[in-house]
């Protein structure tokens, strides 16, 4: 489309209208990020320090929890559980673990469903539900959900936010579940490494590469200079710039 420069000056009105109507888009873009209507889906924060959080969605099984407790126990280093609850009721003992060596006990929910496909009735009772066996067998109150699968709608968002929860996603993303080979889940993480990121890996019994993974990507992180820390600390001492939405 060709448009007369002639034209436009004749009709100025026209013209500066046009220009206004950019900068106004332009500026709308620039904060979008900081003025959400509603609850949102947090991916990490923005800031400047080599920070990150290390999380582990916790849905079925035992068989590798006691080596990943381990391994995180001798490098002195604190992560965030999003457990299920059924899981907590069906190993209280690893539950309990969890909670005494000092980690971040969060919802992973009741029952493993896309939020985003169920309505806010359903959404309510699941985060209820697991929030209740959560507190019964470790005696924390969970303040932040992983919903399954990373799967939430707008609908979902307001529901988790009306019980006091935050909504947690992540922005660096292991594929531990699909076990591509441990030096891979490890390249994985290292090459998305970034200031205020959320790190996804699993404690279940499908990912049999993340175990082994663990001690070399602890080492891996802390060698570039960054600390590890649980969720809530990267939302309440590391987020100078604001949240890094989903």
């Amino acid at each position: 489309m060709i448009i007369s420069l002639r034209s436009l000056v004749q009709r100025r009105h026209l013209f500066y209208s046009i220009i206004g109507l950019l900068a106004i888009g332009t500026a709308y873009v620039q904060v979008a990020d900081f003025t959400a209507g509603g609850p949102i889906a947090i991916a990490g924060t923005r800031t400047d320090q080599k920070v990150v959080a290390l999380t582990f969605d916790h849905s079925w099984g035992n068989r590798f929890t006691p080596s990943i407790l381990d391994t995180l126990q001798k490098h002195s280093t604190k992560v965030t559980f999003f457990i299920m609850g059924p899981w907590a009721a069906k190993y209280p003992d690893v539950a309990k673990r969890m909670v005494a060596d000092g980690h971040e006990i969060a919802s992973h929910g009741y029952r493993h469903e896309n939020y985003g496909d169920m309505p806010p009735e359903w959404v309510k009772e699941d985060i209820q539900k697991a929030h209740n066996l959560i507190k019964e067998v470790t005696g924390r109150e969970a303040c932040l959900i992983r919903p399954p699968n990373g799967h939430y709608s707008v609908k979902s968002l307001k529901v988790a936010d009306e019980l006091g929860y935050r909504t947690i996603i992540w922005n660096v993303d292991s594929l531990d579940w699909k076990n591509p080979g441990r030096d891979v889940i490890i390249d994985r993480v290292m090459k998305r490494l970034k200031p205020g990121a959320i790190i996804l890996l699993h404690a279940s019994d499908t990912p049999v590469q993340t175990a082994d993974a663990l001690p070399i990507l602890l080492d891996r992180i802390k060698a570039e200079g960054y600390q590890i820390v649980t969720v809530g600390e990267l939302l309440s001492k590391y987020c100078e710039r604001g949240l890094q939405r989903h």
